[in-house]
């Protein structure tokens, strides 16, 4: 019996046709780069391996967990870094201001680099090592390149990152850091995804490609089974999330579609995809009812880098979470992506970085238009942490009137700028 008798194949998102595990590369190969493949499992195996009493009692409190409905065999050795296990707040000032019933928020930028790609990228370690590679390379506009660099790092696997030059800066001192090869691509998110396809494909580098790569779906859905387990198996009644290339969108509707094929929940939450005003490929294609895989790319700007994309790598799975859970894509705008960060901050402790608080300002502009309603019980994905972006957090905080007080080394200088202070 095969170490992954429980994955019954991959599938091809575009025509349906299904390879062995063994035999499936990155896409099918009847459709190029644009045939992503989804993993299927044999839930009858799965479930016979794990079920909600299991999972309450295992100790282990990382993405790995799950790893019995993971492309993964049992004596793959795992990168050390403890990936997953982020808290679920409760928020309730979030969720009065908000206008629902309750609120938690996910925060993940406890994880080990500091955003969610970590457990996509730990997920591409495992593979990569599984395939005997030698290098490891991925296009990003910082927070998965971080994940890759800080992962691989961990047990000491080659990594050669691109990265558009408009990049954060302490996104590229996270890369530097951990020893990664760095290439600043002149350029945009796209040009320095195509050139890392090329370099993979000339040089024979593992692939971690968002929407190219088949298994980062795959480690990034353990944060929607996360969710839904810290929620006792109660399904929330809406999930907001970012949204850029859509894999993490993507990832969290394959976690909620493997919980219901395992009984383990009865309802399917509705999935909300937030993007950028200047980034909002998704959104024209929802709202115009376009077909995703002939839409043109758009030329994206946005104050909230990690969702920047022109085209979408992972758009057929991003469009079927949010249309095969009744949910919609939301547009917001650059300042209102920024006014989300303090509200976040101040109301539940979560300090994200603009991408992580679109989400929140996604909830917003959802129950403006009522599509939330009072009742309701929403998660919002707080996707990366503030430090990623310092300089567009003191752009949020100077537009919420929150300066530094200035003052002279004395009582008296405190005293008077306290009560000169709102």
């Amino acid at each position: 019996m095969s170490d992954l008798d429980h994955v019954a194949g991959l599938v091809c998102v575009i025509c349906g046709t299904s390879y062995p595990i063994a035999e499936a590369g990155y896409v099918c190969p009847d459709h190029g780069n644009e045939g992503i493949l989804d993993v299927r499992y044999d839930y009858d195996v799965v479930g016979a391996r794990v079920s909600i009493a299991t999972l309450r009692d295992d100790p282990d409190r990382t993405m790995w967990r799950y790893r019995a409905v993971l492309p993964v065999g049992p004596g793959v050795d795992l990168p050390p870094l403890a990936v997953g296990g982020t808290p679920l707040y409760d928020a309730p000032r979030l969720a009065r201001d908000a206008g629902v019933g309750r609120l938690w928020v996910k925060d993940e930028g406890r994880q080990p680099t500091a955003s969610l790609k970590d457990r996509a990228s730990a997920m591409a370690v495992v593979k990569a090592r599984e395939e005997g590679a030698e290098t490891v390379t991925t296009a990003s506009t910082g927070n998965a390149a971080a994940a890759l660099a800080g992962l691989a790092a961990s047990v000491d696997l080659p990594t050669v990152i691109f990265v558009p030059a408009s990049a954060p800066e302490a996104k590229i001192a996270q890369l530097l850091a951990y020893g990664s090869t760095v290439a600043l691509v002149k350029g945009t998110y796209g040009d320095a995804f195509e050139l890392s396809m090329a370099a993979a494909a000339e040089y024979g580098w593992y692939n971690r490609n968002t929407g190219f790569n088949p298994y980062m779906t795959e480690g990034k859905k353990t944060a929607m089974l996360e969710i839904l387990e810290q929620l006792g198996w109660e399904a929330p009644d809406a999930v907001f999330v970012s949204v850029g290339d859509g894999s993490i969108i993507g990832g969290l509707h394959k976690g909620m579609k493997d919980a219901l094929a395992l009984g383990w929940i009865d309802r399917a939450p509705r999935i909300y995809g937030v993007q950028a005003a200047g980034s909002d490929f998704l959104v024209q294609a929802f709202e115009n009812d376009e077909d995703v895989l002939t839409k043109a790319p758009i030329a994206a700007s946005t104050v909230a880098d990690s969702i920047s994309a022109d085209l979408p790598r992972d758009r057929i799975k991003a469009m079927a979470a949010v249309n095969g859970t009744d949910g919609a894509f939301l547009r917001v705008g650059d300042d209102e992506i920024l006014a989300a960060i303090p509200l976040l901050a101040r109301g539940s402790g979560v300090f994200a970085e603009p991408a992580g608080a679109a989400s929140y300002a996604g909830l917003i502009a959802a129950t403006d238009r009522g599509l939330v309603g009072h009742s309701d019980r929403v998660v919002v994905l707080a996707t990366g942490s503030g430090l990623k972006d310092v300089a567009s957090v003191m752009r949020s905080v100077s537009a919420a009137d929150n300066e530094p007080l200035r003052i002279e080394p004395s009582l008296d200088a405190l005293t008077d700028a306290l009560e000169g202070s709102p």
